[in-house]
């Protein structure tokens, strides 16, 4: 006689653990504001280590249930997170089949802003909106057709800011900061023009704190419609050297319906926010460690065209102690199978990567500033390390992030000194701690510049 044998399901974590998951794991990220960061919540969490309790608790499951993914016991949704860095990997390396970018979650909250963008999206529109991103932003190309313009426009801006601290008593706080780095997100995304176009960016930012509710809050239709119309102007003049001209140049080349040009947009200003703020982090580590701040800037000033390996890596590091996207989701689109048992079609995967990028059980010296591990050839090698994602679904806009970012750090060192305030925020003889908050970092500026200390 026949028999069908029923697949072995993946082991479920308790409703107590699934619980503690939630509560510690994925309630501290979404009170700090998913799509838009709420600055009070991001102080709170870094004042009783919510995000290491996350981490501790993620690393006992991890130990009770070993290798595989662990479904959550959630009555209404099927979820599942990946405490195995083997599975990331699997999962990361095969989007978007079976493991597809646009997670329900992650739609109801990019759609109040961007719903035909290509993380978003599947299927044939999906590679034709992620081809459109790729071509624009170069994904494949370390240096980017328009570098040398981008690197102009930090330039410009990097010395404004300093001007700008040193009549604020010579403090960097992050407004301040944030005032500049908008300043050249816009000017490279959309324009010169839009240098102090200073609506397109609260609009954006407006839509982005109702995304932070998802399906919770009714969409701004309005807001978006104002919003799509300021996008439009800019692409409709496409000024030269900025992004906007690329996708133009592109788009209408390829005249795609599928496409949808303008709704790429708003993804790559909401992906330099964070970029931001892990150049601000960056700047705080490169403080702490001022031997490695010097190497970094000798590595500048005696090569031809200047190396950035140093201030990328020391980059990379920021986002690797503080991931700026710390839950990376993706749906599977059928049943699949793992050594463990089967997952069902349409199971919400979650890897946080604070839990890989901080786990001292198998990361040497997991809590400390180790930029060097960038700068080997395999960089991180097969550990899921992973500040801008990976595999197929990799952001395709981060080579530009890590050129932008560098070259800010190397004009602002170029230009001052700078010191944390208070000094002891950070500490090159101690771990690093498992946030740091930039909207609670400042810098205090010496206005002996290294620029003058080169031409004494």
């Amino acid at each position: 006689m026949d028999r069908t044998s029923t697949p072995e399901a993946l082991p479920t974590a308790t409703l107590r653990e699934t619980i503690a998951i939630i509560s510690q794991v994925m309630a501290p990220n979404v009170a700090k504001g998913v799509i838009r960061r709420r600055p009070n919540v991001v102080g709170v969490v870094e004042r009783f280590g919510l995000d290491a309790k996350g981490i501790r608790q993620l690393q006992v499951l991890s130990k009770k249930y070993g290798r595989g993914p662990l479904m959550l016991n959630v009555p209404t949704k099927r979820m599942a997170v990946i405490l195995d860095p083997a599975d990331a990997n699997h999962v990361l390396a095969h989007t978007p089949e079976p493991f597809a970018t646009d997670e329900a979650l992650k739609r109801s909250a990019l759609g109040h802003f961007e719903p035909k963008m290509s993380l978003v999206s599947h299927g044939e529109a999906r590679q034709t909106r992620r081809h459109l991103n790729e071509r624009v932003l170069q994904s494949d190309c370390p240096h980017h057709l328009f570098a040398d313009a981008f690197a102009q426009v930090v330039e410009e801006e990097a010395e404004a800011l300093v001007a700008r601290t040193q009549t604020r008593f010579d403090e960097l706080d992050w407004p301040t900061f944030q005032y500049a780095w908008e300043r050249i997100v816009r000017r490279v995304v959309l324009g010169d023009s839009a240098r102090d176009d200073q609506t397109v960016t609260r609009e954006l930012a407006r839509l982005r704190k109702a995304a932070n509710w998802g399906f919770m809050r009714p969409k701004r239709k309005r807001l978006q419609q104002r919003f799509e119309q300021h996008l439009a102007f800019y692409y409709q003049q496409a000024e030269p050297h900025s992004l906007m001209a690329m996708l133009a140049h592109h788009a209408n080349q390829e005249a795609n319906s599928d496409s949808a040009p303008l709704q790429q947009v708003p993804q790559w200003l909401f992906a330099f926010d964070p970029a931001g703020m892990a150049t601000f982090r960056a700047l705080a580590l490169l403080c702490a460690h001022p031997e490695y701040a010097a190497s970094a800037l000798d590595e500048v000033k005696d090569a031809s065209p200047p190396s950035m390996d140093r201030l990328k890596a020391s980059v990379l590091e920021a986002l690797r102690l503080w991931p700026t996207t710390p839950l990376i989701l993706r749906q599977t689109t059928q049943a699949t199978q793992w050594k463990q048992g089967e997952m069902p079609a349409n199971t919400s995967l979650l890897i946080h990567t604070p839990y890989f990028h901080r786990d001292e059980r198998y990361l040497h010296a997991a809590h400390r500033f180790l930029p060097e591990m960038w700068l080997r050839p395999d960089g991180a090698g097969r550990w899921p390390l992973v500040p801008f994602s990976a595999g197929p679904g990799v952001c395709p806009g981060r080579h530009i992030v890590l050129l932008v970012t560098s070259r800010l750090l190397a004009a602002l060192l170029r230009r001052a000194r700078w010191a944390l305030h208070p000094p002891d925020k950070l500490s090159g003889e101690a771990p690093m701690p498992g946030l740091l908050s930039p909207f609670h970092v400042r810098f205090r500026l010496e206005r002996h510049s290294v620029e003058s200390d080169a031409t004494a």
